[in-house]
């Protein structure tokens, strides 16, 4: 390393400096919803899962909500926020759903299957994304993977009018059709950059969490 290097290495903030910035902490909250519905998922607590996956929706909405509105951020300060947000991006929308499709399907191996699909097309929608953008500035090509688990969270408050066995298979088909739609070619509005979604996203996450609260309850 020469001394031009030295400096530059030596001007770097440390990694945990970005955790004083409030979009990456959001982003972190949003992590640690996800993280509880992996944990719940895996021990088959449905409900408290669909709480934890709902919760990371709206804390991801919530980063961006404020990194736009958070002035004097450079652009080491979004390049990094970018990098965090995807990552925990594919745990939480891909990550997370494949587990509570596994679980829910007792960790057979035709689940694992569909677990690989739901996991690969997230890969393959983030890496899209991040190479194009949004269409035109203003849509997405396939359909947003947060959506996955807004339907997935919905999709469960059917659970008890099936039987386990019809019920797996209800998810199974469903997160399958999810995961064709993220890949296809449609196009699909950003439904974050809407301040009137925000409040909606905002009203459907109180009523969820209120009603599998209930359950648990």
């Amino acid at each position: 390393m020469n001394k031009t290097d030295a400096v530059v290495a030596d001007s770097r903030p440390s990694i945990l400096a970005y955790v004083n910035d409030l979009p990456n902490l959001c982003s972190l909250a949003g992590l640690a919803c996800t993280s509880s519905a992996i944990y719940f998922g895996i021990l088959g607590h449905y409900s408290a899962a669909m709480i934890g996956m709902v919760w990371a929706v709206a804390f991801d909405w919530a980063d961006g909500l404020i990194a736009r509105r958070i002035k004097g951020r450079t652009g080491n300060d979004r390049n990094f926020g970018g990098q965090l947000d995807v990552l925990i991006d594919i745990v939480s929308y891909g990550v997370a759903p494949a587990i509570v499709l596994l679980s829910y399907g007792n960790f057979a191996p035709i689940f694992l299957a569909g677990a690989f699909i739901m996991l690969a097309t997230s890969a393959l929608r983030l890496s899209y994304f991040a190479t194009y953008g949004l269409a035109g500035g203003l849509k997405y090509t396939g359909l947003a993977l947060d959506n996955n688990s807004l339907i997935i969270v919905f999709i469960f408050l059917f659970e008890n009018l099936f039987t386990n066995g019809e019920f797996s298979i209800v998810l199974y088909v469903s997160c399958l059709c999810l995961a064709a739609l993220n890949v296809s070619p449609i196009r699909t509005p950003k439904l974050s950059g809407n301040p009137r979604n925000v409040y909606l996203l905002a009203a459907y996450t109180l009523v969820l969490t209120g009603i599998y609260g209930w359950k648990i309850w």
